[in-house]
């Protein structure tokens, strides 16, 4: 794979965290999520960060051109010369179109877009089916990979944990405003002809594996 920025897009329970966590690893390259570097920018009093802090302790969304800005300054980081994940961004096309205009600026050229595709029913036992360990942090899934003994991991021992968020109506609202909000950039990056369909309604492994040598070959 040439230097190059990669945009993964994705419903929530899609697997655009774990697959871009494999690629980074595989290329030596940063995954860079939008909610870790907005918390980063905030520790560290950044201008951008302390704009954004002001507008997450009021409860109110970060601005594009805050979160814009930060992502600007991030991939300006040696760490992403030979290439960078954006996982969770843009969001929307005004987002898109900013990061665009930003790589052409900066000579980095289009990013190349892969949109990991899974059915709802799948989507629903994935969110609803997440436990996680409240001491070590390990992921379950009471459908996909349940723990050897029901409520408890099998590493450690430890109370695993239902997010009070993981319920079928909070997930159909967050299904809902990924359609209308982000799912518009599939069309947009589809007509640019950036865009790799990805079929994420299998085991993580042989969809990394896949997909790796799809950006080898690229």
């Amino acid at each position: 794979m040439k230097t190059r920025a990669l945009i993964f897009l994705g419903a929530p329970g899609a697997g655009k965290g774990t697959q871009a966590r494999e690629v980074a690893k595989e290329f030596g390259i940063p995954q860079i999520s939008t909610g870790d570097i907005l918390r980063d920018a905030v520790k560290k009093g950044t201008p951008l960060g302390l704009a954004a802090k002001v507008k997450m302790e009021a409860g109110r969304l970060v601005p594009d051109e805050v979160v814009c800005g930060i992502v600007e300054e991030r991939i300006g980081e040696p760490d992403c010369e030979k290439g960078f994940i954006l996982d969770g961004f843009p969001r929307t096309l005004p987002q898109a179109e900013f990061v665009d205009q930003m790589l052409v600026a900066k000579g980095r050229g289009s990013p190349l877009v892969i949109n990991i595709r899974v059915g709802e029913d799948v989507l629903m036992k994935r969110l609803t089916g997440r436990r996680t360990c409240s001491v070590c942090g390990e992921i379950y899934n009471v459908y996909f990979g349940p723990p050897k003994v029901e409520g408890v991991c099998d590493k450690d021992g430890g109370k695993l944990l239902h997010r009070a968020d993981d319920n079928e109506d909070t997930i159909r609202q967050r299904l809902v405003a990924y359609e209308n909000q982000t799912s518009p950039l599939i069309d947009y990056y589809r007509q640019k002809n950036l865009l790799h369909d990805v079929d994420g309604n299998r085991d993580p492994e042989p969809i990394a594996k896949e997909l790796c040598q799809f950006l080898k070959d690229a």
